[in-house]
């Protein structure tokens, strides 16, 4: 705790002691949500006590603060995954910051590799439940029991008032939106073919290397939750190739206006 403490001090201190009432996680070539952004203070990872440092070449690496559709949100541009070698605390701890600055609901994104036959690239997912393949979570260990409860209930991850409110959004400006359940794994390879079909015997209509040890730490600290994938490639047969990540940049920077909208819209419509 006294990290964390130490980190939200120091942030305070740097914002004057500016209020968020909402946090954003921003995935793989998902940043430009911030261009929507009014931003008060911009203050790089590395700056930050005990925070990471995105070692992604696509994540930027900075903690905005600002006012979004009108409301005030502090937003990660970049975030940070298992497979960069850091532990699960440290890839949650800036969750748990935020949520110790004051935020009372928090917004995720991510590129994910569509599972589904009836999904297409850059296609978005609103998820609805998730399944978790990471090696560990970020609850393994001593209980903080400042932050929440030893076994924390999980049966209703993402909040179903906000994902309810997101389809209704998306209706009234005609976007597409897929539902669907989002399955995460260490990384960094993809997946080969057969682990794809396993992902999908096991429920799963998306995969990705991230989302899910955040989601953890913000459900144990009980904060509603809502997230969205943006499909940025496909991994069913006859549709699965060779991936690099130009192509997935590609992908998201496609569905990125839509994504926008639906969490602007989202999360001005809050009370």
């Amino acid at each position: 705790m006294k990290e964390l403490q130490e980190a939200v001090a120091y942030l305070k201190e740097q914002t004057q002691n500016y209020q968020p009432d909402f946090g954003i996680i921003l995935g793989t070539g998902l940043g430009a949500l911030v261009n929507d952004i009014k931003v008060k203070y911009a203050i790089p990872y590395e700056a930050i006590p005990h925070f990471p440092v995105s070692t992604v070449e696509s994540h930027s690496g900075k903690l905005i603060f600002g006012l979004l559709g009108g409301r005030q949100v502090v937003v990660m541009q970049g975030r940070f995954h298992y497979y960069e070698g850091y532990t699960m605390e440290q890839v949650v701890f800036p969750v748990r910051v935020m949520k110790l600055l004051g935020i009372q609901k928090l917004f995720v994104s991510n590129a994910a590799g569509g599972l589904n036959p009836d999904f297409n690239t850059s296609d978005l997912m609103v998820i609805t439940d998730h399944i978790n393949l990471q090696p560990t979570n970020p609850l393994i260990g001593p209980n903080k029991n400042e932050l929440g409860s030893r076994f924390p209930d999980m049966s209703q991850v993402y909040d179903e008032d906000l994902v309810r409110e997101a389809l209704v959004i998306a209706a009234d400006h005609a976007i597409l939106v897929q539902t669907g359940v989002y399955v995460s794994v260490p990384g960094p390879m993809l997946e080969t073919k057969a682990e794809y079909k396993y992902l999908s015997l096991i429920g799963a209509d998306a995969v990705g290397m991230s989302t899910v040890p955040e989601i953890i730490a913000a459900r144990h600290m009980d904060l509603p939750c809502f997230a969205l994938s943006v499909i940025t490639d496909m991994c069913v047969p006859g549709k699965i190739k060779k991936v690099v990540l130009l192509d997935i940049l590609e992908a998201a920077a496609k569905a990125e206006p839509h994504m926008t909208l639906l969490m602007k819209e989202l999360i001005k419509r809050q009370g």
